[in-house]
């Protein structure tokens, strides 16, 4: 949008919060020579011997990387009740992720209390909303989230669940954060991909972030304003760009949201 500009160096920043090495060296997780995610390798040692369904160990180190045996799916519940129960996961959910290949082949589904810990590639959804004039649908994030609590955000935001394509997870997450369907919204197209790769900012010990956003755009008509349906989001709120800028700068908005509404308001 014209007349519109950040500070340099403030974006720099941002743009370097997204693209971070890990706090400690990882190595390669790996199911069947093929790699799902990465631990610490002093991981395996804290939870002590873990079995899989056969008895065998479920975790095994080849070369420089652990493997996992088993199958998949079960012996990633088993290590997901491990960390647990050694309190290395994060809030519980009991809400399945999927587990894919480099190549973003599914193989299984895991607990997300537990994808950043194994660092597991995840992917999300995020919704940016304009009204008739161009200002910007906000949400402010409840106070009891476990993540980012009281933080602004794009006006939808949600990660996509195991047997989600990018289009039900929008579909979903529209709906319980903001009570929108999609046929309601107006101009609505995915407009582009954020990616970070960063230490896990949740709290959770040993954690690292791999996660790609896909994000749309669209309109809302005259009239039509966003409920909240799940109780995550505290309030909504439509401000104009320049307001957004501004509270961007004062650091009041999620990373993720941020990298989203500077390319969305193209600044």
């Amino acid at each position: 949008m014209s007349g519109l500009a950040l500070d340099p160096a403030w974006r720099a920043a941002l743009l370097a919060r997204a693209e971070q090495p890990p706090l400690a060296p990882r190595v390669p997780l790996m199911w069947q020579e093929r790699e799902i995610g990465s631990i610490e390798p002093a991981l395996p040692l804290a939870l002590g011997c873990l079995a899989a369904a056969d008895g065998t160990a479920l975790l095994c180190r080849e070369g420089v990387a652990y493997c996992v045996r088993g199958a998949l799916g079960d012996s990633l519940a088993r290590l997901a009740q491990a960390l647990r129960a050694a309190g290395l996961a994060h809030a519980w959910r009991d809400e399945q992720l999927a587990v894919c290949d480099v190549h973003g082949v599914p193989l299984a589904s895991v607990e997300r209390a537990v994808v950043r810990v194994l660092g597991i590639a995840t992917r999300a959804v995020h919704l940016v909303g304009f009204d008739a004039r161009g200002h910007v649908w906000l949400q402010q994030r409840a106070f009891d989230k476990p993540n980012d609590p009281g933080l602004w955000d794009t006006l939808m935001g949600g990660m996509v669940a195991a047997g989600d394509t990018l289009d039900t997870a929008l579909e979903r997450e529209t709906w319980e954060e903001s009570g929108l369907r999609l046929d309601a919204l107006e101009d609505l197209y995915q407009a582009g991909w954020v990616h970070q790769r960063r230490p896990a900012a949740d709290g959770t010990r040993h954690g690292y972030l791999v996660e790609d956003i896909a994000w749309s755009r669209c309109v809302l008509p005259a009239g039509l304003a966003p409920s909240n349906q799940d109780g995550e989001v505290e309030r909504f709120e439509c401000v104009p760009p320049a307001q957004v800028l501004e509270r961007l700068q004062q650091g009041l908005f999620t990373d993720e949201a941020a990298l989203i509404l500077v390319e969305a308001l193209g600044v």
